[in-house]
C-alpha cells in the first residue's frame, strides 16, 4: 500500500482543509463539495484525510462493518452474537464516474430470491464506505440517478436495494466528499443542496507559496516514507485534535440567540427549505468543538454561513456562488444578542490560533463573488457610451460598410421556452429532452437480459417459467425458475442531447435591441438545456468566417459567458456557419455516437459575402439534412417587411422554423414544438 501524502503538509487551501476536518469531527454536517480548477490538491487532501480518521471497531467477518457495541439488527449478514470487535483503519472508498447502479448499492440475486426465498446479496460501494469516507471525483459527471441514490443514502444513513418486491437494507453512514471542476458542468440545485458544505479552491498566485508546493511534492515523490516520517508529529497532533473535538461535540451548547442568528441569516439570503438552517447549526457546533469551546459564538455562525450557504443561493447555472459579506455581517449584528460585548474595540482573537501549522487552522474565508449575475443596464451603457450601430432593420447590402465591430450587447431577460425534442427513440445518456430507451422510466416490454439482470420484468419471467414446471419436477408451491426464464424489463424515459447553437452575429443582426432579444432567447435555450441535462456547443458566424466559440461541453454557464461577450458586425457567412457546425457534429458522432444532436440555428436567414452566398448556404443546409440531423431555426427577422428567409432555411435543413415570440412556452402557438426529422415533409 502506498504511503499517502500527509494532510498537514498541504500548503494553503485553508478552506478545503477546514471543510474536511469539520466533517471528520461531525459527519452529521453532511459532507463537503469541493469546487475548483484542476491541479489544486482536491484529491490529495481527501485521500490524506483518511489517515487522520480514528480507527473503527467492527464485527469480525461482517461485510457491512457493523459496530460490535451496537450492531445493526437488520444487517444482511444476520444478527451478530456478542463478540469482541476488531479494530481497523477507516476506509476511503472511491466511486468511479462510470460505476453502475449495482456497483454502488449492491446486487441482489433475483433467481435465488424467487426460487429459494434467499436474499443473496453482494454488497456495493455504499456498504464498503460505511463508517468511513466515500469520495466521488468529478461528481458533476456522475449519472443523475446514481447521485440521487448516493445522496439519499447519505441523508438517511441507510441503503435500500429493491428488486420487484424483494428488498435488502443495510446501514450506510459515511463522510461524503465530492469534487468537481465547474467548467465541465454544474450539479442540479436539488443535488447541490444535499451537500452540507461547499468550498471553492484555486491555485495560489503567490510565488513563494507555489515554490513551497513544488518543493514538498518533489520531496514526497523522491521518498514518500521519509517525507511522511518528517510530518508524523504534526499528523499525530492533528489526529488527536480530531478525537478531542469529537469527544467535546456532545457538550457544545447551541443557544437560542445563536439559533436566531442562523435562522435570520438563512431568511435574509432567501435560501430555499430548512436544510440550510440545520446544516449551519451543525457546522457552527462543529466549529466550536474544533476550537475547544463548549458554546457556539457569532464568529462560528459567520464561518458556518460562508461554508454552508453559497451553493444554496444559485437559482440557475448562470448565477455565481457566493455571499455578500457586508450583508452577512449586518444580518448577524441585527439578529445578535444586544447584551454581547458591543463596546469592545478590539476584534475577538481566532479561538484556534488561526492558520497554525498543524494543518487545522483553516477558517479562511472562501473566495466570494456576488451571488447574482447582473448584466449591464441600458442599451448604451451606464457611462453614456453609444457605440456606433446600424439603424434598426438595415439590410446587409454589399454597398454598405458593415465591417465595424460593435461592442457586445447585454442579453434580454431569459424566459421559459418550449421543449424542442429530437424525433424517434434514442439510446443516449439519461436526460430530460427526447424519448429514449433507458434504465429508468416507464416499462414498455421485456427481453432476455444482456449481461447481469438489473430490472426484472416479473410477469414476463413467470410466463417464461410456467410451461416448464411439470418437466422440472415442481412439487410444492414455489415456482421453479431457471436463469433462462429471467426477463429484463425494457423501459422508456428521456435522454439528454447535444444541442449545438449556430448564432448569427453579423451586421444584419447587429441592431442592439434585436441582438439583445436574440441573446436572451439563446440564454433561455441554454437554461432549458441545463435543466434537461444536455451537452451544449456554440458556433458563431460573422464577417468572413465562422468559429467554434465553445466546443460541446456540459458547462452551460461557460456557453452563457461566451454568449455575453459575443461581438457583432460584418457580413453574414451563413454557409460557413453551417459547415462549421457540420464539422463539430461529425467529430461528436465519433466521440459519443449514442448522443443524438439537435441543431439550433439562430438567424434572420440572410446570407451575404462571397460568390453565390445563398446557394452555398442551401447546399450546406442540405448536407445536414442528408445526414439526418434534427434541426430548428429561430427566426430573428423583425420589422414590417419580412422576407421569410429563415423559413426557407428551415425547409432546406428539413427542420422547423419558430419566431422569437413562438419560442416562449406561454405563447398561443402551443406548449410543445417537436423538431421535424430530416427527410420528413416540412
Amino acid at each position: 500500500m502506498s504511503t499517502p501524502y500527509p494532510f498537514t503538509a498541504i500548503v494553503g487551501q485553508d478552506d478545503l482543509r477546514l471543510g474536511l476536518l469539520l466533517n471528520a469531527v461531525s459527519p452529521a454536517v453532511g459532507g463537503v463539495l469541493v469546487r475548483g480548477e484542476k491541479g489544486t490538491a482536491k484529491s490529495t487532501a481527501v485521500r490524506a484525510l483518511a489517515a487522520l480518521m480514528p480507527e473503527v471497531a467492527v464485527v469480525p467477518g461482517c461485510r457491512f462493518s457493523c459496530d460490535p457495541a451496537s450492531p445493526d439488527p437488520a444487517c444482511p449478514d444476520g444478527q451478530h452474537a456478542e463478540a469482541a470487535g476488531v479494530s481497523r483503519a477507516a476506509r476511503t472508498v472511491e466511486l468511479p464516474v462510470g460505476a453502475s447502479e449495482d456497483r454502488l448499492v449492491g446486487a441482489l440475486d433475483i433467481e435465488r430470491a424467487l426460487s429459494e426465498g434467499v436474499k443473496a446479496f453482494e454488497p456495493g460501494l455504499l456498504a464498503d464506505a460505511h463508517r468511513g469516507i466515500l469520495y466521488v471525483d468529478e461528481v458533476n459527471l456522475l449519472h443523475d440517478h446514481l447521485v440521487d441514490l448516493l445522496l439519499d443514502a447519505a441523508a438517511m444513513g441507510a441503503s435500500y436495494v429493491e428488486r420487484e418486491g424483494v428488498s435488502v437494507r443495510h446501514a450506510a453512514r459515511f463522510l461524503l466528499v465530492g469534487t468537481m471542476n465547474p467548467e465541465e458542468g454544474e450539479l442540479r440545485p436539488q443535488l447541490l443542496d444535499r451537500f452540507g458544505l461547499t468550498v471553492e479552491v484555486a491555485a495560489s498566485r503567490d510565488t513563494d507559496e507555489r515554490v513551497e508546493v513544488v518543493r514538498r511534492r518533489l520531496a514526497y515523490d523522491d521518498d514518500p516514507e521519509g517525507f511522511a516520517a518528517r510530518w508524523a508529529e504534526e499528523e499525530s497532533a492533528l489526529r488527536q485534535r480530531i478525537a478531542d473535538a469529537r469527544a467535546l461535540l456532545p457538550r457544545v451548547v447551541l443557544g437560542d440567540g445563536v439559533l436566531r442568528q442562523i435562522a435570520a441569516t438563512c431568511a435574509a439570503f432567501e435560501v430555499d427549505g430548512m436544510r440550510a438552517d440545520i446544516v449551519m447549526a451543525r457546522t457552527a457546533t462543529a466549529l466550536a468543538a474544533w476550537a475547544g469551546r463548549e458554546e457556539v459564538t457569532a464568529d462560528d455562525v459567520r464561518q458556518a454561513a460562508l461554508l454552508a450557504l453559497p451553493h444554496r443561493r444559485r437559482r440557475n447555472p448562470f448565477d455565481a456562488p457566493g455571499l455578500d459579506e457586508d450583508k452577512l455581517d449586518q444580518t448577524l449584528d441585527e439578529a445578535g444578542p444586544q447584551d454581547d460585548h458591543d463596546d469592545d474595540d478590539q476584534p475577538d482573537p481566532d479561538p484556534d490560533g488561526g492558520g497554525n501549522d498543524d494543518g487545522g487552522g483553516g477558517g479562511g474565508v472562501p473566495p466570494q463573488a456576488d451571488g447574482d449575475r447582473t448584466p449591464p443596464q441600458g442599451q448604451g451603457g451606464e457611462d453614456g457610451d453609444t457605440p456606433s450601430q446600424a439603424p434598426e432593420g438595415t439590410p446587409d447590402a454589399p454597398g454598405r460598410s458593415t465591417g465595424a465591430e460593435q461592442q457586445p450587447v447585454a442579453s434580454a431577460e431569459p424566459f421559459r421556452t418550449k421543449m424542442l425534442s429530437v424525433p424517434g427513440l434514442g439510446e443516449g445518456a439519461a436526460g430530460r429532452r427526447s424519448r429514449a430507451r433507458t434504465e429508468h422510466g416507464r416499462t414498455t416490454g421485456a427481453r432476455r437480459p444482456q449481461g447481469s439482470l438489473t430490472k426484472l420484468h416479473l410477469a414476463a419471467t413467470v410466463q417464461a417459467a410456467a410451461p416448464h414446471q411439470r418437466a422440472r419436477g415442481r412439487a410444492g408451491r414455489g415456482l421453479v425458475v431457471r436463469r433462462d426464464d429471467l426477463r429484463q424489463a425494457t423501459r422508456e424515459g428521456r435522454e439528454g442531447n447535444l444541442v449545438l447553437f449556430v448564432v448569427d452575429a453579423s451586421g444584419s443582426m447587429a441592431a442592439r435591441q434585436r441582438m439583445s432579444a436574440v441573446k436572451g432567447a439563446v440564454l433561455s435555450l441554454l437554461l432549458d438545456a441545463y435543466q434537461r441535462r444536455d451537452k451544449v456547443g456554440l458556433v458563431t458566424f460573422r464577417g468572413k468566417e465562422a468559429e467554434v466559440a465553445l466546443p460541446p461541453t456540459s458547462s452551460v454557464d461557460a456557453a452563457a459567458a461566451r454568449l455575453e461577450s459575443l461581438p457583432t458586425g460584418g457580413r453574414t457567412p451563413l454557409a460557413a456557419g453551417l459547415l462549421k457546425a457540420h464539422d463539430v457534429l461529425r467529430v461528436e458522432r465519433l466521440r459519443d455516437p449514442s448522443r443524438r444532436p439537435l441543431l439550433v440555428v439562430v438567424t434572420d436567414g440572410r446570407a451575404t459575402g462571397g460568390p453565390e452566398p445563398v446557394a452555398l448556404a442551401g447546399r450546406a443546409a442540405r448536407l445536414h439534412r442528408s445526414e439526418g440531423a434534427a434541426s430548428v431555426v429561430v427566426d430573428c427577422e423583425s420589422g414590417y417587411v419580412r422576407l421569410g428567409l429563415a423559413g426557407e432555411l428551415a425547409r432546406e435543413l428539413g427542420g422547423t422554423a419558430v419566431t422569437l415570440d413562438e419560442l416562449r412556452a406561454d405563447s398561443i402557438a402551443g406548449l410543445v414544438k417537436d423538431v421535424t426529422a430530416a427527410g420528413r415533409a416540412a
